[in-house]
């Protein structure tokens, strides 16, 4: 959801409005993008910060607590340790204030060997790398973005999914890859509707979130030709018949 507008909504029409509005589309709202430019400068990133409690408090108003973004994968400023203390003085304080209001942070890892490629430091790309991090924040309320997509282009494997707490993942997205192409080949704006081809192992995915009690949000990403140039309702419609029967053959 835009959880700028929620909250604006909120004042202006008071939650119950906001909540049936919700109840009367058959929507749950699953969650929200980060609204802080926490890889910015100082001062902004403090002035987001003082923004960022009322807007965690319109998320847990109206049940949406799991908040999440991603990480860049290289930096050509920073080596690794040096980044890794960066990220942690960032997320840690975005990560107390919205723990006092019951919301998650999930943070997504970045697979692909082609966005770290011609960059002087690598970073975290990895789940574990990321897990890594999510427990140096400390705060208890870090965890991942989950990306099917990045998950593969990291050499993910099911067993490192089945090893993790259902407390772990905040938050799921789904996709599909290309046929044909290696692995270190991938290229992030090129995708494939989930089940589209099969190259990722989707089902064996997602019957792993469900074996470790996952039981958030599952948002696919329609980075894919198929839906470029398609009415928003014809694109609905599309991904729905995609997700569709990935859940069937999955048995989730």
């Amino acid at each position: 959801v835009n959880i700028g507008e929620i909250a604006r909504l909120i004042q202006e029409k008071g939650l119950d409005h906001v909540k049936g509005m919700f109840e009367e589309s058959g929507i749950k709202p699953g969650g929200w993008g980060l609204p802080v430019n926490w890889r910015g400068d100082e001062e902004k990133f403090k002035a987001d910060l003082e923004r960022l409690p009322k807007l965690a408090e319109a998320g847990a108003a109206i049940g949406c607590r799991r908040v999440f973004t991603w990480v860049i994968s290289f930096s050509d400023e920073r080596p690794f340790e040096e980044n890794f203390k960066w990220h942690i003085a960032r997320f840690r304080p975005i990560a107390e204030i919205l723990k006092e209001h019951d919301c998650w942070l999930g943070l997504e890892f970045l697979g692909p060997k082609t966005i770290r490629q011609g960059h002087k430091y690598e970073f975290i790309y990895t789940l574990d790398g990321m897990l890594e991090l999510c427990e140096a924040i400390g705060t208890g309320n870090v965890g991942l973005l989950l990306d099917s997509w990045h998950w593969y282009t990291s050499y993910g494997t099911i067993e490192e999914i089945t090893k993790l707490k259902p407390e772990q993942v905040v938050y799921v997205h789904i996709n599909d890859a290309p046929e044909g192409v290696p692995i270190d080949e991938q290229i992030d704006s090129i995708r494939r509707l989930p089940g589209e081809t099969g190259v990722i192992d989707l089902i064996g995915f997602l019957r792993a979130l469900k074996q470790i009690g996952y039981d958030g949000p599952v948002t696919p990403e329609p980075f894919s030709d198929k839906v470029r140039g398609l009415a928003p309702e014809e694109a609905a419609s599309l991904m729905m018949r995609y997700l569709d029967e990935v859940w069937k053959k999955a048995e989730v």
